[in-house]
C-alpha cells in the first residue's frame, strides 16, 4: 500500500551523535465536544473535531535510548508503573512501523519505555491518547537532541503527526486548552494531519472549563475504539454524521465567542448522544453505555432544570461520564456530584479535572 509522505516531517540532516541518553515528557487526556468517530486512509478524520485538553490525567514517559549497530528490526521494551508490559509491544511495534520513514533513528538504538499515569490505568479513560502523546514528544525532543533544531512550535507540530499514527485522538493531546483536529472550510490552520490550537476567540464562560469524570465501569470494552471506528465503513448514517459533526463545529465559532454556554450544551450533549447513536446503528450493532451511564444523565437532566446549572455531559467510547461545567460552577457541581451521582459510579469513584495547556517536556 503506497502512502502519501509528508515530505515536512521527514528530518533533512541529524548532524549529532548521541550515544545514550534520557528524555521525559508528559501529555494529557482530551475530552472530545465534537466527536471523532470514522477514519480513512492512514488514521485520518472522516470530520473534524475539537477538544478541551485536560490537566490532571496525563501520562508521563520517560524514553531511556542506547546506540546500537543499525538493526533491521525496532528494539525496546515498554514497563508501566515499573512492571515490563509485553501486551503493549505490538501496538508500540506496529506505531513504530508507521511512523519510521520519519523517525529515522528508530532503528538505531536499544529503546527502554517507561510509563505512568496519574489516573487507574484501567479506569476506562483513554490512555492511548496520552500514551501515544508522551511518547511522540519523547521522540521528537531525541531528534532535537540529535541536531534538528526544531522550534516549539514546529516540535509540538510533528509530535502532533507522529501521535496521530499512534492513536487518532491523540493528535488533540500535545497543544491546550482548546485544540482542533481535522480540516475544517472555516478553521484557519486545521488539518488532518495534526491538531492545532483552536485559533478564534474564545470567552471567558469557556476559560478553566471543569470536568469530572464519573468512572462507571472500569472493565475492558465489549468493542475497541478501533473496530468502532471501522465499523463507521458500512454504516447507513456515516454521511449525515459526518456531516453534523463539521456543523456542529461551525456552530461552536460563534458560541466560543459569545459565551452562550445553553448553546455549547446543546451542542455538546447533541455530539455525546450522536456518538453512541453510531454505535447502536453499526453492523453488529453494540453499546458502550451502562444503565447507570443513564441513570447519570437523567440526573444532570433534572438538576439543571430544578437549578439552572449550566452542568451538562459527555461521554467518550465508553460508559464512563465526563460532567462539564463552568468554574464559576464548581463548588455547587461537585456538591452535587458527591451526593447525587458518585452512588451510580463503580466504587464511588470519580476524577475531579479541568482544562490544561497540553503536552511538556519534563527532562530532556
Amino acid at each position: 500500500m503506497l502512502h502519501m509522505m509528508h515530505s515536512e516531517f521527514i528530518p533533512k540532516y541529524l548532524p549529532k551523535t548521541v550515544n545514550s541518553g534520557s528524555v521525559v515528557c508528559q501529555a494529557p487526556s482530551n475530552i472530545a465536544l465534537v466527536k471523532y468517530w470514522g477514519k480513512y486512509g492512514e488514521q485520518l478524520p472522516q470530520n473534524a473535531s475539537v477538544s478541551f485538553t485536560l490537566s490532571e490525567c496525563r501520562t508521563e514517559t520517560t524514553l531511556y535510548f542506547e546506540k546500537t549497530a543499525e538493526d533491521s528490526t525496532f528494539n525496546f521494551e515498554v514497563y508501566l508503573d515499573g512492571k515490563r508490559e509485553t501486551g503493549f509491544e505490538p501496538k508500540i511495534r506496529k506505531f513504530f512501523e508507521r511512523i519510521y520513514s520519519y523517525v529515522p533513528f528508530l532503528k538505531m538504538y536499544q529503546f527502554k519505555i517507561e510509563t505512568k499515569n496519574t489516573f487507574p490505568h484501567s479506569s476506562g479513560i483513554a490512555s492511548s491518547a496520552s500514551g501515544m502523546g508522551a511518547l511522540s514528544m519523547c521522540l521528537v525532543a531525541i531528534e532535537n537532541k540529535l541536531g534538528a533544531n526544531y522550534d516549539t512550535h514546529f516540535s509540538n507540530k510533528k509530535a502532533s503527526f507522529l501521535a496521530r499514527l499512534g492513536s487518532g485522538s491523540a493528535a488533540r493531546s500535545i497543544e491546550g486548552p482548546l485544540v482542533v483536529w481535522g480540516e475544517h472550510p472555516q478553521l484557519e490552520g486545521s488539518s488532518n494531519l495534526f491538531g492545532i490550537k483552536y485559533p478564534y476567540t474564545v470567552h471567558e464562560n469557556f476559560k478553566d472549563y471543569q470536568d469530572s469524570i464519573l468512572l462507571v465501569d472500569k472493565g475492558e470494552k465489549q468493542v475497541s475504539s478501533t473496530v468502532g471506528h471501522d465499523l463507521m465503513n458500512g454504516n447507513p448514517y456515516a454521511e449525515a454524521r459526518f456531516k453534523t459533526a463539521n456543523g456542529n463545529l461551525e456552530k461552536l465559532i460563534s458560541v466560543f465567542e459569545s459565551g452562550d454556554i445553553s448553546a455549547f450544551i446543546n451542542i455538546v450533549e447533541s455530539e455525546a448522544l450522536q456518538l453512541h447513536g453510531m454505535m447502536m446503528a453499526s453492523e453488529p450493532y453494540f453499546i458502550l453505555m451502562k444503565p447507570n451511564t443513564l441513570e447519570i444523565i437523567n440526573r444532570i437532566w433534572q438538576f439543571r432544570k430544578d437549578t439552572g446549572s449550566k452542568v451538562c455531559f459527555t461521554l467518550d467510547a465508553g460508559a464512563n461520564v465526563h460532567v462539564l461545567y463552568p468554574i464559576s460552577e464548581k463548588e455547587v457541581v461537585q456538591q452535587f456530584i458527591e451526593t447525587q451521582l458518585s452512588p451510580f459510579c463503580k466504587n464511588g469513584e470519580y476524577i475531579h479535572d479541568g482544562c490544561g495547556l497540553g503536552a511538556t517536556i519534563v527532562n530532556s
